[in-house]
């Protein structure tokens, strides 16, 4: 070997840069083998390559190289449970070099690359020398250097130097095979061949990267090894380094061995290693050994358990000597050397298995200390495991075939079956594979319906669980039908003129069971007598056909030939496994029953006809009556409905005294705060004089001096706009906090709205100029909401305030005309179909004779009144009430002086008093455990009786928010599907749908009609041939913006106009009548003004309706009446426009006469500071604005003066 490699290192040359130099040989490099390698990983530690290996069943091994690059034994770091494939690919983390990712088919795994812990003393961490693992003494256990705690000092491994200069290149070139190349800072270049353990590898896979020499390989030298030699020569540069190569081999082992290759080539830059199958012959060799001849060896595959047995087939094993038995694993591994167990004769022998890690391992024979038999791999696998069973169901009686499938069953010993009862019981086995077990089931006598038992595979002495079986009893055979004509002439004439081959059929049926038997598992025959001796006839069972009730098998057999079958003799027999069962032929008894029962069945089958055809008649009565009273309850509605659109009409009010107006004040605040109530309070009270009257003074009126100039006013409002924080909210406070502060300067501020509103229209007129004023998102659209109130509150109280009212009123005394429900304010009329009540029964009127005393609180009343009050008899008490109060009110003119809760009603009657409640003793409870409340009927009260009002002595409250364990007229559903009280009616269900009530809806909406035509005529009407200053001079404003800005589009102008008056300021005034009256809106109240406001809108809208049948009912009541709206509403528009315009003098005197006309009625400073507040919160913006726009230098000093006079209030805690 040395003298080789000094002819090596003597005839290498080496050319790099131009430049020849010689080196000194390598020294022998290692070769691991493994069974199933598919990956390979190569890292450096602390001196000492490591190797991460991945299998093809999920194991992940590391190997470490010594000095001599020899590889110890691989640790096993993981195994991944099911056994699948590690990928090509393995990486070290980046992050962290102490774990390594392992990936495979269905994940990715993060893997340390050590298990210290393993390592108990201090002895065996370093005895390990694995460079990962240190003694860490501050702890005293074996760890990775990163988990010691003081890792610098008290942390020590086998290797202390510092890391040289190691290369090392892994190849990794087939199966079962690894090389390992390495070198130092040196120039080295060597080639050396050696014959390793052959694997089916083509030279055409073999991949060179970056070659540039090639081989010209000397003789080989035999070594002392008689079954290998090994070869070596020196290459100068060249490029063709396969094909040169492959010449060289094919001549150089053309006739001498069928091995693998394994080619080494090193070099200062180049390291290539590749594999080469040579593919020749053997001749004349033979395994010959002296004494002893290895036959086989059984089994070749047994568990991580070992093997207490395993058997060695030859001969001459009697005269043998030290026979042994050598199991040599991995590269790097001891080998284990074991004795024989037992010479059993001269052909068998037996050894007992170590158990170990699952692996692939040689394994040879030696005796005599001779060299050892040609090796046979033994394969060490994990234990098995179950995946299912096929099927997993058998009868009582056992021999149903069973397939298990999962993984090595090729190690099982056996089958155990196992139950509570009984002892275990071994199955017998049938032939399959290492991933399907097939075996019979044995039979349990005793089990019963559902019987699971369990089944457990049986290694060596471990018992491992694998799946559940269910025992069902035997099936039941019921009987069997012979279809046949096989009589003595057409057996007969079958077999001797024909000679066709007869077909016979045999039905047998069976009880259903869940064992899902197949046509492959059932065996039928047929028996009979030929003279003394018994024959037998097999069947072929064709297919099974499963019903609900049974299965039916069906068979056929082919007969031939002339035996002829004497069928009184038959018996028919099946067999499933080890159950074997007679079947027997139906029984000829059975017509005889059935004679006996048909009488009886045709019987009943009459008397069911004709009980059947009676119900059917009485039905079909029933029926017709309930559609009977079905078509009378839809007439009389339709009827009562016709009736009511044509005579409701009469019944609008005449007379409704002195309109409640509020005054200005809560109008505008109203108005400017619909949402914020508590600034109501706020402006109305006066602000608190202070000692410094001066001081105070002079800040506000700075302050308000700077809102008066209009650059910095219309500059602050464009700031505050742009930060995203002055939500939408914050720009409508700004706005009435603005209006109220410029309330006595109106000019000024219509100057501030025509300024905003151009700039408005320049953002706008870029999108689409439609949408001018469409909506309340910036200041200026809230600002003109609140100047259209300030201006038009003398022609709303004058002109409209009187038609508006009475609508209201209306529409109250319409919706109290019929039932109203008191819990959710649903009634049978109204103009909203959300509000309609259709659950109602019949209702009547009742009149009632109100007593009203005298009270202290009603100075103006009488002693003592009485007055006639309709009520209704489906009205709660609380209802009364109201009705009650409310005329009073209508006959005096003035309240009678007590809340709705101060008062209560007596019913008088000359047997006793009694006070009337909506929930009392007497009240209903449903079924559901839900109370009703009381009512006029429930109380019993007729026509004239006399009811007298009366003041609490405690104020109790009678009159709650009921909740949902009240109801009044809808009745939950439990209770609205029962029959309507009283026996006449019993079985007569009142028919309800909400559709068969929308004439209701129409009925108010003519009610109320001509009241809603007044009021829409008095706002879109010119009184005198004149219209509001207000709104001719911004419908000018705007005519005279279309102008300016080139807008030609008509209707453009017409949606600015719709949006900036109707839209902004009369539907909110129509939708809110508390704005203006000082009454209580009702939820019912708002939801049919939301009806009057969008036909109101509909009227300046210029979109043409379309509306079809489905449309929504709101839209179909005015549906009608909207064309001429339009027309009206583009005269009005006409009108206005055709008007002379209003000269600067007119609309500035009519602006300064409404500013004197409030200027006490706000507290102006409120809003000062108010608006203050936002300065001061955004006052940095504000500042930087300024700053970047010329002339506002003054401006700025006079806004740092007011933010220095109130931070000096503030400090006073007077602001």
């Amino acid at each position: 070997m040395e003298e080789m490699k000094e002819q090596a290192c003597a005839s290498t040359h080496f050319v790099m840069n131009g430049k020849s130099c010689k080196a000194p040989s390598i020294k022998k490099l290692p070769v691991l083998v493994h069974s199933g390698l598919v990956a390979v990983y190569g890292t450096v530690v602390l001196n000492q390559i490591v190797l991460f290996l991945g299998t093809d069943d999920g194991q992940l091994l590391k190997a470490i190289l010594n000095e001599d690059m020899e590889s110890n034994c691989p640790e096993v770091l993981y195994e991944i449970k099911e056994e699948t494939s590690i990928f090509p690919k393995l990486r070290l983390d980046p992050v962290d070099n102490n774990y390594i990712y392992l990936s495979s088919a269905n994940k990715v795994r993060r893997i340390p690359v050590a298990n210290c812990g393993r390592y108990v003393s201090e002895q065996e961490c370093l005895s390990a020398k694995d460079p990962y693992c240190g003694w860490c003494s501050w702890n005293r256990r074996c760890t990775l250097k990163e988990n010691c705690s003081n890792s610098k000092k008290g942390w020590f491994n086998i290797s202390r130097a510092p890391d040289k200069d190691l290369k090392i290149l892994l190849s990794f070139p087939a199966k079962n095979q690894v090389a390992v190349a390495a070198n130092v800072s040196k120039v080295l270049t060597s080639c050396m061949i050696k014959v390793v353990t052959p694997v089916e590898v083509f030279y055409e896979n073999v991949v060179l990267k970056n070659s540039s020499c090639f081989c010209n390989l000397t003789t080989p030298v035999v070594t002392d090894n008689e079954h290998s030699s090994i070869h070596q020569a020196v290459i100068p540069c060249g490029d063709n380094v396969l094909g040169t190569f492959l010449k060289w081999a094919k001549a150089m082992f053309a006739e001498n061995y069928d091995d693998v290759i394994l080619v080494i080539l090193s070099g200062h830059q180049l390291k290539v290693m590749m594999l080469l199958w040579v593919h020749e012959r053997l001749v004349g060799r033979k395994n010959v050994w002296e004494h002893i001849s290895i036959h086989s060896i059984e089994p070749l595959w047994i568990s991580t358990l070992g093997k207490s047995e395993i058997t060695v087939k030859g001969e001459n094993f009697t005269n043998a000597s030290d026979i042994k038995l050598v199991l040599t694993g991995i590269t790097g591994c001891k080998p284990d050397i074991i004795k024989v167990r037992k010479v059993l004769n001269d052909t068998q022998m037996t050894f007992t298995l170590p158990p170990t890690r699952k692996e692939a391992k040689s394994i040879c024979i030696q005796a005599h200390g001779k060299k050892c038999s040609p090796p046979m791999t033994l394969h060490y696998v994990s234990l098995p495991s179950c995946f299912g069973i096929t099927p997993n169901t058998s009868w009582i009686s056992g021999g149903r075939k069973i397939t298990t499938s999962g993984r090595n069953f090729n190690v099982v010993d056996s089958v155990i079956i196992s139950d509570d009862q009984r002892s275990n019981l071994t199955v017998s086995r049938c032939p399959g594979s290492k991933s399907e077990y097939h075996y019979l089931t044995p039979s349990l006598s005793h089990a019963t319906e559902g019987k699971v038992v369990d089944m457990m595979l049986k290694v060596e002495t471990t018992f491992i669980p694998c799946v559940k079986l269910h025992y069902h009893p035997d099936p039941v055979f019921i009987n069997y039908q012979l279809h046949t004509e096989l009589d003595p002439d057409l057996e007969l004439k079958i077999y001797v003129s024909m000679k066709v081959i007869n077909y016979n059929s045999i039905f047998k049926m069976k009880e259903n069971d869940n064992l899902n038997i197949s046509k492959t598992e059932v065996e039928v025959y047929l028996s009979y007598m030929n003279g003394a001796q018994t024959k037998k006839i097999w069947f072929n069972v064709q297919n099974i056909t499963k019903k609900p009730d049974r299965s039916t098998i069906l068979c056929k057999f082919k007969r031939e030939g002339t035996d002829k079958i004497d069928f009184s003799t038959v018996k028919v027999f099946v067999k499933l496994g080890n159950f074997e069962h007679e079947v027997k032929p139906t029984s000829s008894h059975i017509y005889l029953y059935v004679l006996i029962l048909l009488p009886i069945v045709v019987g009943v089958i009459i008397v069911a006809f004709i009980v059947t055809r009676y119900k059917s008649k009485e039905l079909t009565r029933k029926q017709s009556q309930q559609l009977e009273l079905l078509e009378y309850e839809i007439r009389k509605e339709i009827r009562e409905g016709f009736a009511e659109l044509q005579m409701d009409e009469l019944d609008v009010v005449d007379s409704f005294g002195t309109v409640p107006f509020l005054d200005y004040k809560h109008f505008a605040l109203r108005t400017f705060f619909p949402e914020s109530g508590g600034f109501a309070s706020i402006f109305s009270e006066d602000m608190p004089q202070s000692r410094d009257q001066t001081s105070k003074d002079e800040s506000f009126n700075m302050l308000h001096a700077l809102i008066c100039n209009k650059n910095f006013l219309v500059t602050l409002i464009h700031t505050l706009e742009k930060q995203k924080n002055f939500s939408v909210k914050d720009r409508c406070l700004f706005a009435s906090f603005l209006t109220i502060a410029l309330q006595t300067k109106l000019v000024y501020l219509t100057h501030i709205l025509e300024v905003l509103t151009k700039d408005l229209m320049e953002q706008s007129s870029n999108v689409q100029p439609k949408l001018l004023l469409r909506r309340t998102e910036s200041v200026v659209e809230k600002l003109l909401t609140n100047w259209m109130s300030v201006c038009l509150s003398g022609f709303l109280r004058e002109t409209i305030g009187e038609p508006f009212y009475l609508l209201v009123t209306t529409l109250n005394q319409r919706i109290n005309k019929g039932p109203v429900d008191a819990i959710t304010c649903k009634a049978l009329y109204t103009l909203n179909e959300d509000w309609l009540l259709w659950q109602v029964s019949e209702f009547k009127t009742v009149v009632l004779n109100v007593i009203f005393e005298k009270i202290p609180e009603n100075e103006s009343g009488d002693a003592c009144q009485t007055i006639q009050v309709n009520v209704l008899d489906c009205d709660t008490i609380g209802q009364a009430k109201e009705k009650s109060l409310q005329a009073f009110l209508n006959k005096n003119g003035f309240l009678y002086g007590l809340q709705l809760d101060e008062v209560g009603l007596e019913l008088l009657s000359e047997e006793q008093q009694r006070e009337l409640l909506d929930i009392d003793g007497s009240s209903e409870v449903l079924e559901d455990g839900i109370r009703k409340l009381n009512t006029i009927g429930h109380y019993e009260i007729s026509n004239g009786a006399t009811i007298k009002v009366f003041k609490k002595k405690a104020n109790t409250r009678s009159d709650v928010d009921y909740s949902d364990e009240h109801c009044h007229l809808i009745l939950p559903d439990s209770e609205a599907n029962k029959d309507v009280k009283g026996t006449g009616h019993k079985g007569k269900q009142k028919f309800k749908v909400k559709e068969m009530y929308l004439t209701k809806l129409l009925s108010t909406k003519v009610a109320i009609h001509s009241v809603v035509e007044k009021l829409f005529r008095s706002i879109w009407s010119l009184p005198n041939n004149k219209a509001p200053v207000a709104i001719k001079y911004f419908f000018d404003f705007l005519d005279a913006q279309a102008e300016s800005k080139k807008i030609t589009d008509p209707d453009v102008v017409h949606i600015w106009k719709t949006n900036s008056l109707p839209l902004r300021f009369w539907v909110n005034i129509l939708k809110n009548p508390q704005f203006v009256f000082d009454i209580k809106k009702t939820s019912h109240i708002d939801g049919c003004l939301s009806v009057i406001a969008q036909a109101f809108m509909d009227a300046f809208s210029l979109a043409e309706q379309t509306l079809g049948k489905e449309a929504p009912t709101n839209k179909l009541l005015y549906a009608k009446d909207i064309p001429l709206y339009k027309k009206e509403v583009k005269a009005y528009y006409k009108a206005i426009r055709d008007l002379p315009p209003l000269t600067t003098s007119e609309v500035e005197e009519f602006l300064t006469q409404e500013s004197k006309k409030h200027e006490n009625e706000f507290n102006e400073k409120v809003a000062l500071i108010e608006i203050y507040r936002y300065v001061v919160k955004y006052y940095d913006e504000i500042v930087n604005k300024l700053e970047r726009e010329r002339g506002f230098e003054e401006v700025q000093k006079q806004l740092q003066q007011v933010k220095a006079l109130f931070d000096e209030k503030k400090k006073c805690k007077w602001f």
